[in-house]
C-alpha cells in the first residue's frame, strides 16, 4: 500500500527493464520510482503477465529481473487456472502490482472473465500502487490504440477506465501511434489524454495527472486534446529526469 493512502498509477510507455548484458533484463529507474511510490523499504510486489499468456519463460525472466530489487515478489497467472487460491486476497495484500506488455485486448477479456477488473479497482482505491508498461499502461485508461489485432494499429475503446483519458504508448518508437491517437481524439472516438515516449512514465494520483518521469533526457510526454471538428492538438510535457541507481 502507498503510505500516503492515495491511489497511484504509473503508466509506462516502454523501457521498464533494460538489457543487462547477459541475455537478461535489469530494472530501469522507472521501476525504482514505482517502488518508491509504495513508501515501503521492502514492498510486496506482484507482477501479472496475462498479456503474454502467462508464458513460463516470461515469468522466469520477470522473476530474474525483479531479483535485484529489495522486495517480496510474487506473480499472478490465470493460465491454465489461477495460481493462487484467493486472487482478491492476494492482490489486495500487495504494495505494488506490475502488469507486463503484450495483448491489451486479451488481457482485458481475461481479467473481466475472472473478475479482476473489479478486484483491481478495489486494490487501487485501497492504495495499492498500479503500474505496467505498454498494455500494462494502456489498460488503466479509457482507451488508446493497439496492435492486439495485428500489425496495423486499431482503436481500443473499452479500457478499464480507472483513468478517464486516452493513452498513447511507444510514442516515439512506433510511427503509427502518434497520428492514429491524434485522429481518434480529434474525431471523438477517444477522449483527450496523455502519451509517453519510450523510457517515460505517466504518474497519476487518483485520476489527476501529476507528472511525467524519465531516465532519458530527450524523451517526452504529451497531452492530446480535441481542437475543433476532427482535429487534435498535442502539447509536450517535460518529464522529471530520474537518476540512475
Amino acid at each position: 500500500m502507498s503510505t500516503d493512502g492515495q491511489p497511484h498509477i504509473l503508466a509506462i510507455g516502454g523501457g521498464t527493464f533494460l538489457p543487462d548484458g547477459r541475455e537478461g533484463l535489469a530494472p530501469s529507474p522507472l521501476l525504482r520510482y514505482a517502488f518508491d511510490l509504495t513508501g515501503q523499504d521492502r514492498p510486496r510486489v506482484c507482477f501479472l503477465t496475462t498479456a503474454v499468456g502467462d508464458g513460463a519463460e516470461y515469468i522466469a525472466r520477470s522473476y530474474a529481473a525483479f531479483s535485484s530489487m529489495d522486495a517480496e515478489v510474487s506473480h499472478l497467472a490465470l493460465f491454465p487456472m489461477p495460481n493462487v487460491a484467493d486472487v482478491r486476497a492476494h492482490l489486495l495484500g500487495q504494495d505494488l502490482l506490475y502488469v507486463s506488455g503484450g495483448s491489451v485486448a486479451n488481457l482485458l477479456a481475461l481479467w473481466r472473465l475472472h473478475g479482476l477488473d473489479e478486484i483491481l479497482r478495489e486494490a487501487w482505491q485501497e492504495g495499492v500502487v498500479l503500474s505496467g508498461q505498454s498494455a500494462g499502461a494502456l489498460c488503466w485508461h479509457a482507451g488508446g490504440n493497439t496492435d492486439s489485432f495485428g500489425p496495423q494499429l486499431r482503436p481500443l475503446t473499452d479500457g478499464l477506465g480507472f483513468l478517464p483519458y486516452s493513452c498513447g504508448v511507444h510514442y516515439d518508437s512506433d510511427p503509427q501511434r502518434r497520428p492514429l491517437l491524434q485522429q481518434l481524439v480529434g474525431e471523438g472516438t477517444l477522449p483527450g489524454g496523455y502519451a509517453a515516449d519510450e523510457a517515460v512514465g505517466l504518474h497519476y494520483v487518483g485520476t489527476e495527472f501529476v507528472q511525467a518521469v524519465s531516465y532519458r533526457r530527450e524523451a517526452g510526454a504529451y497531452r492530446i486534446e480535441p481542437d475543433g471538428p476532427g482535429t487534435a492538438k498535442e502539447y509536450r510535457l517535460e518529464p522529471r529526469l530520474l537518476a540512475a541507481f
